[in-house]
């Protein structure tokens, strides 16, 4: 089975991307495992267009810590039912996000709109990536689109930078090209992650509402104030 990790901000057209993906790759039988935080209102717009789909939402866990401890579980899931290809679509609420897996496609979905200095801001979900689908283009004008493209290039020059359309699919076929080319695996068990999660585990974690020094307990990083 081949499978895709599809990471990128909120609201940026990720499901769309899956969806005028889906369109393009006709002869294989896909299914999608959508990771969020509190709730998502995308596994109906995946079973309309006949995608299998399974949600799952990460509550109190961060985001990363929440894909990695069952994107194994995730991908035997795909293998029972049968899928040629499984996705996987990230919550993509931290910019510091990470869900890529080392010998597995990675595409970050980014839109125009977001602001020209947004790829700037964003880490591994964009700068790890093999494919960056800028979404909206259409909605901008040509100089925004130059500047937006230029600043992801900063931050990954070597993806290669696709302009898809999520309501005409116009860049898509591209998107299917690359995927076609994948390889397929047979397990993710002993494979990595393309970066680590985040790494903090403190007090605040663990359910701690109060604030001061004093309940500060674990991993902390204090700023320093002249």
């Amino acid at each position: 089975m081949k499978m895709l990790t599809v990471s990128g901000p909120p609201s940026a057209g990720k499901t769309s991307v899956v969806l005028q993906l889906k369109k393009n790759l006709p002869n294989l039988h896909i299914g999608v495992v959508k990771f969020d935080c509190l709730t998502s209102f995308d596994k109906e717009r995946y079973e309309a267009a006949g995608l299998p789909v399974v949600v799952g939402y990460a509550g109190k866990l961060c985001p990363d810590h929440f894909f990695v401890t069952n994107v194994q579980e995730a991908f035997e899931w795909g293998q029972r039912k049968g899928f040629d290809l499984l996705i996987t679509e990230s919550a993509g609420l931290c910019n510091r996000c990470s869900p890529h897996i080392r010998g597995v496609p990675a595409v970050c979905v980014i839109d125009n709109l977001a602001g020209i200095n947004t790829p700037r801001k964003l880490g591994p979900m964009l700068r790890l990536a093999d494919v960056v689908a800028v979404t909206k283009g259409d909605i901008v004008s040509q100089a925004e689109r130059e500047v937006f493209a230029y600043n992801i290039r900063q931050m990954n020059p070597r993806a290669t930078l696709l302009r898809l359309n999520g309501i005409t699919g116009q860049g898509a076929f591209l998107l299917a090209k690359a995927v076609e080319k994948a390889r397929e695996i047979e397990t993710l068990s002993g494979m990595q992650l393309r970066f680590t999660t985040p790494s903090s585990v403190c007090a605040y974690c663990t359910g701690e509402k109060r604030i001061g020094m004093e309940y500060q307990l674990g991993m902390t990083r204090p700023m320093v104030f002249d």
